[in-house]
């Protein structure tokens, strides 16, 4: 072991004194004290050329720094942060590199280190992250193949009244791209429809979308229908859903959902026009100059383009073989088969439905290409 830990100053005046007895040579000296021939000869070179004073500890900090970040962008750095509290290093250090490309900036580690130095990162307890849980959910491997959709969880408005806000959020999978960002008085459909209406009529259609199980893009009818998703169906639209009580598996939906409440929920605004304008001015700084480290630094506008796919002027009826039977839901949600009647779902009221008897009475029943389940033509319950 090297010098003795509990007095090394003194260790290193008896190695000297050793050395100077000339009882050793340097090999059995070094052995001795537990340390190599090259840190004892540096010793007693200090020594020779300082005295004592010379085997005192020097500071390891080097004399000069020639990278060394200037105080000028240091206040830049800080100045960026003051204005945009929620970025951390990556980004600021991407969009000041993006607004003055002849500085060089320091690495992501040192803005760090200044943003701590200035107090200005607050320091957060660490949570083991949840594992994935294995669940097959669609690619987002191009813009419009999913959207993903939610309402950020209410708050209540600063107004006297205590009017609640029900933010309606609309992403593009792939971009990250904001397609919606709707401040709404409550959760129901009725509000929800006409906003989609107009997001299929300025971007066209997906090939999915994906939410969680609440209303109103589920419900606990059959397949979790709904009004919305039935119409979605009909587009031609599928509908992915997440495994209840796993809002991981809409992770960068619930990512920008933080982003959006840090920047315009605290404090929110006092009416509904004026927290609809902070949610516009949001949205169009997210899509068009927040770099995105998810895609490479790029913001969401570099890479989402419309869907080729256009929203049709009339919902096209369903066209089932000439082999099918064909039903249409009665009110109270169910169908007839032969002499007998089977439950559907109230939420299918209206709807014509197609059935194909696979096996002898076993009978598969299908609205438009979704298989909705098979029925035993005698016992008549559904299975999904």
């Amino acid at each position: 072991m090297p010098w003795l830990e509990t007095d090394t100053m003194q260790q290193r005046v008896q190695f000297i004194g050793a050395y100077s007895a000339k009882l050793y040579s340097m090999t059995e000296l070094c052995q001795r004290f537990g340390i190599s021939r090259t840190t004892g000869y540096k010793w007693i070179k200090r020594f020779e050329s300082e005295g004592l004073i010379g085997l005192q500890e020097c500071s390891r900090a080097p004399h000069h720094i020639p990278h060394q970040t200037t105080e000028e962008i240091i206040q830049l750095i800080l100045e960026l942060k003051k204005h945009r509290p929620t970025w951390g290093p990556k980004k600021l250090r991407h969009r000041l590199q993006s607004l003055y490309p002849t500085i060089v900036l320091p690495a992501f580690s040192t803005i760090g280190d200044i943003l701590k130095r200035h107090g200005c990162v607050r320091q957060r307890n660490r949570r083991t992250p949840p594992k994935h849980p294995q669940y097959p959910i669609v690619k987002m491997d191009a813009p419009n193949r999913v959207w993903c959709i939610d309402f950020k969880g209410e708050f209540l408005l600063n107004h006297p009244k205590r009017q609640y806000c029900y933010p309606l959020t609309v992403t593009d999978g792939y971009s990250r791209y904001i397609l919606c960002c709707k401040a709404l008085p409550s959760t129901k459909q009725e509000g929800v429809i006409p906003i989609f209406e107009r997001l299929f009529s300025a971007y066209g259609l997906p090939e999915a979308i994906l939410s969680d199980n609440g209303v109103p893009f589920a419900t606990t009818a059959i397949h979790g229908f709904s009004k919305l998703n039935i119409w979605w169906l009909k587009l031609g639209i599928r509908h992915e859903k997440i495994m209840p009580g796993h809002p991981e598996q809409n992770g960068r939906h619930e990512r920008m959902h933080r982003t959006l409440k840090d920047e315009t929920t605290t404090p929110p605004e006092k009416t509904f026009p004026m927290q609809q304008r902070s949610f516009l001015e949001f949205v169009w700084y997210f899509n068009h100059v927040r770099p995105h480290e998810g895609i490479d630094f790029q913001t969401p506008n570099d890479l989402y383009a419309p869907s080729d796919k256009r929203l049709p002027k009339a919902l096209k009826e369903p066209e089932y073989p000439d082999y099918y039977e064909v039903r249409i839901v009665s009110d109270n949600g169910y169908i007839r088969l032969h002499n007998g009647s089977i439950f559907l779902s109230s939420t299918l009221a209206g709807e014509t439905v197609g059935l194909y008897e696979k096996e002898d009475k076993i009978w598969s029943i299908y609205f438009y290409d979704f298989l909705l389940g098979r029925v035993h033509e005698e016992e008549r319950t559904l299975i999904i």
